[in-house]
């Protein structure tokens, strides 16, 4: 896989359920989408509708308005990056899942450790 799609999703997509908003929301650039639309379209929460969605605004790749987010990218580069995106996920979505879980991997391992008792065995 490319490294600037590994860094596309190192940086702007959090889990595999972020990725298929985004798909979904790319495939529909025509439309607002707003965080209980979409949490009721991909059967998930609300919650995590709303910060899927900040997290991509911020990415620029969508743009909020009174109806809901549009896929609305600030660069054609952009797009075109979020297009090989989709492209690689179908071609090869075991690696582009591997790639997300992975990307998050070292937060996690960083958080259990922080509860491993000092002095104790492997220390």
């Amino acid at each position: 896989m490319d490294e600037d799609i590994l860094d596309f999703i190192r940086a702007a997509v959090g889990s595999v359920w972020a990725l298929e908003l985004l798909l979904f929301v790319r495939a529909r650039p025509e439309r607002g989408w707003t965080a209980s639309e979409l949490a009721r379209e991909l059967r998930s929460n609300e919650r995590l509708a709303a910060e899927s969605l900040r997290i991509f605004e911020a990415a620029g790749l969508l743009t909020p308005s009174p109806d809901g987010f549009f896929y609305a990218p600030a660069s054609l580069d952009l797009d075109t990056l979020a297009g090989r995106l989709v492209d690689t996920y179908r071609e090869r979505p075991v690696a582009v899942v591997n790639a997300i879980v992975s990307s998050h991997s070292g937060s996690l391992r960083n958080f259990a450790d922080a509860f491993r008792f000092k002095g104790g065995p492997g220390k």
